[in-house]
């Protein structure tokens, strides 16, 4: 049995944020059923699409928008990642839904939010993550902000907290009764990562410019070193006692440990670091600094990934192909990543004809 066995989630196919939340939910045990667009659409990913029942409907139609309703009132939760009131437009908003499954949570995607100047403009992750003060702190002092990939804006602050308002919300429907709407906007869930450095900032613990923000790469202690052979390591010793350990591995003096929080002296320190490291290869560094209290790693690539030893016992392997195990780790009612099927047999399964 699994967490979420006998959950129904009927997922309107998007990109990005939206697959990654109905993966989650799949991966936690929900029976997710996709609607997409007839002759496909989109990204196909064999990996974050896993665990749906795919079943084409053309929803412009008005037997595909009444298909659509007709199951989606045998469905506990929709997942929509379309821009405002496009789906209202089609017929399918959750004002329709609700009235006819008054138990239904509505989880709707979007980068700006639903209200708002900037509801209806298009955007992507890094637009998003530009606006919360979040892209600024990245990078090297100078130079642009580096797009960090789209893992902060779609993944971190979309279907991350996209899943959290669903399971908020199924959590409250249990003593009401009554499914609702949730609201969840990158800018919305970036802003709310971003609080620890807002409130450090305020109180004066942290700096947000780069060439001073110990967790923005500024500091020593906190960064990647290029090595012998081309390739990298991270380093993020910040508490004393391991950035001491830090220091002996490396064959440094220990009176450098007092100067570690010393700012004006870290470009002298990430110079002395960064010459030391270059002088070996990536892997002979491991040998050296893995498995200690330096709080070390080597900069993998994504191929390499499935061939380290932590990151092989903590994943899985589908037809022969390692993907992320289900997260996070339930003791009694643990995940299982679930095959693609085909959505009219889970039609037959929710008793739709």
């Amino acid at each position: 049995m699994t967490a979420l066995a006998g959950l129904r989630v009927v997922e309107f196919a998007s990109i990005g944020p939206g697959p990654h939340a109905a993966m989650l939910l799949s991966d936690l045990g929900a029976e997710v059923l996709r609607i997409e667009r007839v002759g496909g659409g989109g990204w196909h990913n064999p990996v974050m699409d896993r665990g749906r029942a795919r079943l084409p409907l053309d929803i412009r139609t008005p037997e595909g928008r009444d298909r659509a309703l007709a199951i989606v009132d045998h469905a506990d939760v929709v997942i929509e990642g379309l821009r405002p009131g496009v789906m209202e437009r089609l017929g399918l908003g959750p004002e329709t839904m609700l009235e006819r499954n008054p138990r239904l949570v509505y989880g709707r995607m979007t980068g700006w939010g639903q209200t708002g100047p900037l509801a209806q403009v298009a955007g992507h992750d890094l637009n998003y993550i530009a606006l919360t003060g979040a892209l600024a702190a990245i990078g090297t002092p100078g130079d642009p902000p580096p797009p960090p990939l789209n893992l902060i804006g779609d993944f971190g602050g979309g279907s991350l907290y996209l899943v959290t308002g669903i399971l908020a919300a199924l959590l409250e429907r249990g003593r009401s009764g009554r499914g609702q709407v949730v609201d969840a906007a990158i800018v919305d869930g970036v802003s709310s990562m971003m609080t620890m450095f807002t409130g450090l900032t305020a109180a004066g613990h942290l700096s947000m410019d780069r060439d001073r923000n110990m967790l923005g790469g500024a500091a020593p202690f906190y960064r990647c070193y290029t090595c012998a052979d081309g390739r990298f390591v991270a380093v993020g010793a910040i508490e004393p006692k391991f950035y001491a350990e830090l220091l002996g591995k490396l064959e440094l003096p220990v009176e450098l440990a007092a100067d570690q929080m010393i700012v004006d002296r870290w470009p002298e320190t990430a110079r002395r670091f960064a010459s030391i490291f270059v002088t070996r290869s990536r892997d002979d560094w491991c040998a050296v600094l893995e498995g200690t209290d330096t709080c070390f790693a080597p900069v993998l690539e994504l191929d390499e990934v499935p061939m380290h030893g932590h990151m092989a016992d903590r994943g899985d392997s589908v037809d022969g192909v390692w993907q992320a195990a289900p997260a996070p780790r339930l003791s009694r009612t643990p995940g299982r990543i679930a095959p693609t099927t085909d959505g009219t047999a889970r039609l037959v399964d929710w008793g739709i004809g």
